[in-house]
């Protein structure tokens, strides 16, 4: 069985909290999924080494947050575009 250091598992997690899919971080580096979950859950409850586990689960949630802000953004300039054409056209 391969061992990972310490930095190498920080980054994976790092890369799965700034929003990419587990899958997709499994693939690029060629690391089962289980275990990226298992040092994620590790990094969430004990911390990276350099933030606490408080501060990493903070941080993807607010992630998270933003992102689903973004597409709610999206969708309303969306809209707005939509009623302003319908409203050119009823002219």
């Amino acid at each position: 069985m391969r061992k990972y250091d310490d930095e190498f598992k920080r980054n994976v997690v790092r890369k799965v909290l700034d929003g990419q899919s587990v899958s997709s971080v499994s693939r690029e580096i060629g690391v089962n999924e289980s275990l990226i979950y298992k040092w994620k859950r590790a990094a969430l409850d004990n911390g990276d080494g350099i933030k606490s586990g408080v501060e990493l689960a903070e941080a993807a949630a607010l992630k998270k947050r933003i992102r689903e802000l973004e597409q709610e953004n999206e969708i309303l300039k969306k809209a707005a575009t939509n009623r302003a054409a319908e409203e050119v056209s009823a002219l």
